[in-house]
């Protein structure tokens, strides 16, 4: 009982400092003029959205960062497992910001150079592999409702690199509608924080619960119309942060379900590009997918609300195989 109200006081405190600190970052983003340029070749209805406050993942990392280590105080304990969600949430974050910061003050809307961003996610994944290490970390990989389980050895850490940069990069695609990511970041991390809590992994269940408070209290001023952008400081954070919950829980495959929004909506990227490549064609009307929503003709809050219950299916699955099965 006390670990459960431990876990409602992080979200809650999380969510309230997210909340008080968005209304302070808005108008200072404003006035330093960090205003999202659109691409010429989205969607039309975007360009009304141009110079709306970005960057505003400042603030879930902020939040994420304190209710954590104020818990961890509480519990007198900082944690391995803390402390390296931490570096990997912070240094993802920290990427996402500087190509932030080139796109919006530099003016180069494309920010980072894909190969600049990729040698800090290797630098900080490496990190991350070498922390798991010196906690004599299991290097198995187990296949979810079933007994089988397979030890990657010294594989392990391409597989954690592929991971925290494919999460990260994933979760980054889905962040293009009002609230979107906000919406299905919460419901996946919310499903991790339930399956660390039933598998007994306590830090990194607090952790699950304060990034969904922050989340949630960022999806207040960015549910649409959004009043402010979480930017790549936002996403890719998210992103390493997801990756890194499931592999500190040994659930490893179970991100592929629980995360299958974020998936889906690569996917829908790389078969557009092949297809284009291959056969000069294009699968969708424009990738990620939800973009091929829209201009099929759905509103904007349609397609994020279709995707948020997409993302709550798959977390219930995800909490089902892993729980029950």
């Amino acid at each position: 009982m006390v670990l459960e109200r431990t876990l409602l006081l992080t979200l809650i405190l999380s969510f309230i400092i997210a909340v008080i600190l968005s209304p302070l970052f808005i108008p200072f983003l404003r006035r330093l003029k960090f205003g999202q340029s659109i691409r010429e070749e989205g969607p039309k209805s975007h360009q009304k959205k141009s110079g709306t406050p970005t960057m505003g993942g400042i603030v879930i990392v902020l939040s994420i960062l304190i209710t954590s280590l104020f818990i961890s105080l509480q519990l007198l304990s900082f944690s391995p497992e803390i402390l390296l969600l931490l570096l990997v949430t912070v240094g993802f974050g920290l990427v996402g910001f500087l190509d932030d910061y080139i796109k919006v003050v530099k003016k180069r809307n494309l920010g980072l150079t894909s190969k600049q961003k990729l040698v800090g996610q290797l630098v900080i994944s490496i990190l991350f592999y070498i922390g798991l290490i010196q906690m004599d970390f299991s290097t198995e990989v187990s296949i979810p409702a079933t007994s089988f389980s397979i030890d990657f050895g010294w594989f392990y850490l391409p597989l954690i690199i592929i991971m925290l940069v494919g999460a990260s990069n994933a979760v980054n695609l889905t962040d293009g509608l009002d609230g979107l990511l906000a919406g299905t970041g919460a419901i996946a991390f919310g499903a991790f924080a339930v399956l660390a809590w039933h598998a007994e992994f306590i830090d990194v269940s607090i952790f699950s619960a304060a990034v969904v408070g922050a989340v949630l209290g960022f999806l207040v001023f960015n549910a649409h119309p959004a009043k402010v952008f979480m930017g790549d400081t936002g996403s890719l954070a998210l992103g390493g942060a997801i990756a890194a919950i499931a592999i500190m829980t040994k659930m490893e495959i179970l991100l592929i379900i629980i995360g299958g929004v974020f998936v889906i909506e690569t996917l829908s990227v790389i078969i557009q590009v092949i297809s284009f490549k291959t056969r000069g064609k294009r699968v969708f009307k424009m990738s990620p997918l939800h973009h091929h929503y829209e201009l099929s003709g759905w509103s904007e809050w349609r397609v994020v609300v279709t995707f948020w219950f997409i993302g709550m299916i798959l977390a219930i699955i995800g909490i089902y195989i892993e729980v029950w099965m």
